[in-house]
Formats: C-alpha cells, sequence, structure tokens
C-alpha cells in the first residue's frame, strides 16, 4: 500500500506546482504594481493591517491584495478598486500600466492630487476608470481618446480644467461623469444616441450645446455660464442676415459667370489631355513596355517583374486620404523598382509587402480576374474612402489601368486573426476576452459599413480571418473591405447576406480554434453536426475550457454564429442584429467581471 501511495504524492505534487507557481503575475508588473502603490500614499494604518499585501515578497493574484481581482486563471490583474482608503499621493499611470490587462480602476473618494498623466493610453484595455471626489488637477490627456475599449468615465468632483480631447473617438463610451472641476471650451459632439448616463454641469463650456436627440436635460448642462441652448437659460444668438441683398446678388453672379467661364476651360484642357493620353497608352501597349522604360533588369521582385511583363503605364498612384507620407506623389514605377515580398496567393489575387524610398512598409494588393471597368473601379474605390470606420482598413492608394488594378494599404504588423488562432502565436494568450473583443469590433465595422454602403451595393465580398487584421495596438481591423463583386446566384444583393455568413465562420473558428478547412473537413458542417448530436460541450477550443471561459457566454455565441450560417438566406439575421446581440454578450461578461463595481 505505501508503494501505491508514493507515486500519487509524486503527481499531485507536480499538479501543485503547476497550478501554483506557473499561474503567478510577472515579476515586472509585480514590482511596477508595488511602485503604483507607494506613489498613491496609503496611510500606515492602512498598510498594517491584515491581507494588505502590496509589497514585493506576495503576488497580487495568488496572494490577496487588498482591492485587487485577477482573472480566472490568476495570471493577471484586472480589476483594482482603492475607494475611502485617505490616499493623499498621485497616480502614477506609467507604473499602473505595466498591468497592460487591468480593465477597471476606481479610486473613488481619497484625496489624490497631481495631474493625469498621457501615460494612461498604455492601460490599452481599461474599459472603466473612476475617479470621482479627488483633488485631480490639470487638463485630460489627449491620449485618453487611444483607449478604444473604455465604456465609463467618472471624473466629476476634482479641479480639472482646459479643453476636452476629441472624445467622440471612443465609439463605445456609455457614461461620461465630469460635473464639478473646470473644464473650458466647446463641448465636443459626443455620441448622445449611445450615451446611458452624461453630465457636465457646474464648469466653464462654452458655445452650444451639441446634443441634438434631447435625451439628457438641463440638470446636465446648467452651471456654464457661456453655454447656450434650448433647455438652458442662456440662448443661443441668431445669425444676423447681412442687409445689402443687392450686392450679394451682384457678386454672386460674377462668381458663377467666372465658374462657368473656368469648367470651359478645365473641359476642354481635359479633352485634349485624354487625347494624348489615349495615344499614349496604346504606342505604349505595342512596344511592351511602360514609359518609365522598364523592360528587363536585375533585382526585381515577382511583383515588379509580373507588373512590369503586363506593359504598365506611367502614371501617378491615385491617393485617397492617406496618413501614410510615403505614399504621396508615388508612380507606378515606384512601387515596380521597390524591393517586394510575396506574402500569399488567394483565389482573387496576390498580395506584397513593399518597402518604397522612404521606408515606410506597405501592402499591395494585386487583384486578377475583376472585370470592372476603369470608371465603375474608381467611382468604387472613391465611395469606399469616402466610408470611415477606426476597425476598417483604408485604402491609402490605388492604381487602374486596362492591365493592372492595385490597391495599396498600411502594412499591419501585427498579422492577422488567421495567423493568431491557427499559426505561431508567439506567446500571446488569446483569451475569450480577447477573443469576443475580436468578435464585438468586426461585427460593428462590418455593421457600420453595411448600413453606409447599402444603397450602392458594396459590401466586403471577402470575409474570412485573414482578412482580419491587428494593429500595431492589437486593435482588430477589417481589411480588404468591397475588392470582390460577390453574387449569389443571379441576385447581387445577396453579398450582404453572404458577409453575414462568413462572419458566423469567423465566430467559428473564434470559439472552436479550427481552420475552415482541415483534411477535407469543412468547419460549419461539422459544427452544426456536433450540435445536431447534442455534444455541444465537444465544439470548444480546449484552450478556453482550461481557461475556465463562462460555458454560458460561449454557448450563446455559437448560437449567434449558428443564426449567420443558417442555410436559409432569408432566415439569417442582418449583421447590424448581430452586431447589437454581441455588443450586449460582450456587455453582460464585463457586468460579470466587474460585478462588485460600486
Amino acid at each position: 500500500m505505501g508503494r501505491n501511495i508514493q507515486p500519487i504524492f509524486c503527481v499531485s505534487f507536480v499538479f501543485f506546482l503547476l497550478f501554483s507557481v506557473g499561474k503567478m503575475e510577472d515579476d515586472d508588473v509585480r514590482d511596477a504594481l508595488v511602485d503604483f502603490m507607494n506613489a498613491l500614499g496609503p496611510p500606515r494604518t492602512i498598510q498594517n493591517t491584515t491581507n494588505w499585501g502590496w509589497n514585493t515578497s506576495s503576488d497580487p493574484c495568488t496572494n490577496t491584495w487588498h482591492g485587487v481581482t485577477c482573472d480566472t486563471g490568476n495570471k493577471t490583474v484586472q480589476k483594482i478598486v482603492l475607494e475611502k482608503l485617505s490616499l493623499t499621493g498621485t497616480l502614477d499611470f506609467e507604473s499602473l500600466c505595466k498591468e497592460t490587462s487591468l480593465i477597471v480602476l476606481s479610486l473613488k473618494f481619497n484625496n489624490l492630487t497631481g495631474d493625469l498623466s498621457p501615460e494612461i493610453s498604455n492601460c490599452k484595455k481599461l474599459r472603466h476608470i473612476y475617479l470621482t471626489g479627488n483633488h485631480f488637477s490639470g487638463s485630460l490627456p489627449d491620449s485618453l481618446t487611444g483607449l478604444a475599449d473604455l465604456k465609463r468615465i467618472d471624473i466629476s468632483n476634482n479641479e480639472l480644467d482646459g479643453k476636452l480631447p476629441d472624445m467622440p473617438r471612443i465609439t463605445g463610451l456609455l457614461s461620461f461623469l465630469a460635473q464639478n472641476n473646470r473644464f473650458t471650451g466647446q463641448l465636443p459632439n459626443f455620441n448622445y444616441h449611445q450615451l446611458q448616463d452624461f453630465d457636465v454641469s457646474n464648469n466653464d463650456f462654452s458655445g452650444p450645446i451639441p446634443d441634438d436627440t434631447g435625451k439628457f436635460g438641463a440638470n446636465s448642462f446648467l452651471g456654464n455660464p457661456n453655454l447656450c441652448g434650448k433647455k438652458l437659460p442662456k440662448a443661443c444668438p441668431v445669425k444676423k442676415r447681412k442687409k445689402n441683398l443687392n450686392n450679394i446678388l451682384m457678386y454672386s453672379g460674377y462668381a458663377i459667370l467666372g465658374l462657368i467661364v473656368l469648367v470651359l476651360v478645365s473641359l476642354l484642357f481635359l479633352k485634349r489631355k485624354e487625347k494624348h493620353e489615349d495615344t499614349k497608352s496604346v504606342d505604349s501597349e505595342k512596344k511592351g513596355v511602360n514609359d518609365s522604360g522598364i523592360s528587363s533588369g536585375k533585382n526585381r521582385s515577382e511583383f515588379s517583374i509580373t507588373s512590369a511583363e503586363n506593359g504598365g503605364v506611367s502614371a501617378s498612384l491615385v491617393v485617397l486620404s492617406s496618413p501614410v507620407e510615403a505614399v504621396n506623389g508615388m508612380r507606378f514605377e515606384d512601387l515596380l523598382r521597390a524591393p517586394a515580398e510575396l506574402m500569399g496567393r488567394g483565389k482573387h489575387g496576390s498580395l506584397y509587402k513593399v518597402i518604397p524610398t522612404g521606408g515606410i512598409p506597405l501592402v499591395v494588393k494585386r487583384i486578377k480576374d475583376w472585370d470592372i471597368s476603369r470608371d465603375e473601379f474608381k467611382k468604387r474605390m472613391q465611395r469606399i474612402d469616402q466610408v470611415k470606420h477606426p476597425k476598417v482598413l483604408p485604402v491609402v492608394a490605388y492604381y487602374c489601368s486596362k492591365q493592372e488594378k492595385l490597391l495599396v494599404y498600411e502594412f499591419q504588423q501585427n498579422g492577422s486573426l488567421f495567423n493568431l488562432l491557427h499559426g505561431s502565436q508567439n506567446g500571446q494568450h488569446f483569451d475569450w476576452g480577447s477573443r469576443l473583443n475580436v468578435a464585438c469590433g468586426t461585427a460593428e465595422a462590418l455593421a457600420f459599413m453595411h448600413a453606409e454602403l447599402q444603397n450602392d451595393g458594396i459590401a466586403h465580398g471577402n470575409i474570412k480571418s485573414s482578412n482580419i487584421l491587428f494593429t500595431q495596438d492589437m486593435e482588430v481591423c477589417v481589411s480588404e473591405y468591397g475588392l470582390m463583386v460577390v453574387e449569389d446566384g443571379s441576385q447581387k444583393s445577396n453579398a450582404f447576406n453572404l458577409d453575414v455568413y462568413a462572419f458566423g465562420v469567423i465566430l467559428l473558428e473564434l470559439l472552436t480554434g479550427k481552420p475552415v478547412q482541415s483534411n477535407g473537413l469543412d468547419l460549419a458542417q461539422w459544427v452544426n453536426s456536433v450540435v445536431k448530436e447534442e455534444w455541444t460541450g465537444e465544439v470548444f477550443d480546449k484552450k478556453l475550457v482550461v481557461e475556465g471561459a463562462n460555458e454560458e457566454r460561449m454557448v450563446a455565441l455559437l448560437q449567434i454564429a449558428l443564426k449567420c450560417i443558417n442555410g436559409s438566406p432569408d432566415v439569417r439575421p442582418g449583421i447590424g442584429q448581430v452586431a447589437a446581440m454581441i455588443v450586449s454578450l460582450k456587455e453582460e461578461d464585463e457586468r460579470s467581471m466587474v460585478s462588485s463595481d460600486p
């Protein structure tokens, strides 16, 4: 009997080591959190209490630290609540945000002073921040608007001043409380339709109230003597009309006449130029070379060779609203000469990483077999460029000729969802919360684009996990929107419906961790067969199960995915409905995470 006990003891000991030591917070993060607490200036009487923690000889997750809540795997700190503790120091975001998984920060009703530093933007996953009832001063840092996941901000009852940053950039904001401060300037145009709580009373804002929804009453704006609006005692001044109507009409007539002359001259010039370029294009096609003289050469990439062999015509790329300085003024030949690396080939074309002069890496999508005229292509690109969403990767430039259709994007160094799920993760932990964020961000982006481009008939057309990219800050970003005209049967309108189906498949990838096709197995068919046999638990990625992700919410996301891939297209929900369901699920997940929030 003694011989049997020893192996069991050894196995138990190994399990103890795995589940205790392996789940500790990193030492560097722990030390930074201790520095954060020291800066807060806790009284000695509190530090001497039992289970205070907050020292370098213990761990915030495996030991007890006052006010700290970790994730279900006891690996990272996700919530810090330190309220009514008579803290008298400052808020050290530089140290605090070494913990990049922090979701909730509450320091209500203390005596903290100093400003709120720009390093707050390093807390990338921060969703809730409560700082009411302190003595913080200075202005809100512009970097605050870079926190894309922020939902609730309470900075009321402080001594903050200056103008508010561009708060509408935080697209998911639900609550903004900033009453009883010293803020100045005009109010930003918040998304008042989305906000649930809003109060900027007793500050020094000026100008008109931008809220045209009527959702928030006068109490949310009172105490700002220079604010005006229908809800306030001070009405906004009516702009006076100019008295001399005759002069206005006279000058307007001159302007219209001048404009007509200018248009006629421009049309004449363009007509001559078009005729000249048509002749030039025919000559180039006969020669089989472009105007730069490129016909052969050394050290050219496959991209350069195939493009040159197709007889490209020298022209400037059409640069759209590009934030990439290196694209401005670039010509087609510049792309041909630049070193290029083939990143992949697909059914619709090839993808290259190109590093032009200037050193900023770009991605060039070379499209094949797209039967679309140059004018239609141009109109399509310009219309897509008019619709902006922070989670949709914009086309920065394009080139279109009889032989070539090229699109230029800014290179995203953190790769795609496909690589994160099915490739080498390089130590990255893709947990349930991160997967739900990807699902939510992608759905919101598609819902926005569908709503804006419905009348134009421009759907994405090629939704897949390799087209879901991650920015430098690991924010989700949908790429290649609208590059393919997809039809199901004879009905072009079904392109939007097919986007919903394809998004449902992405949800299945997130839930199962399996690729769409593997050893001849179709993912959607496999999931349907497993669910039909009532083995739903077998669907989920084992990594999520080990993590301890909430099975009820995983099943809820699975149900959404199954609605998207329903075999009857007419029964599938619109992407707007899908996004609303996932947002609701994410909020439920957040509420469970912060259930003890004050």
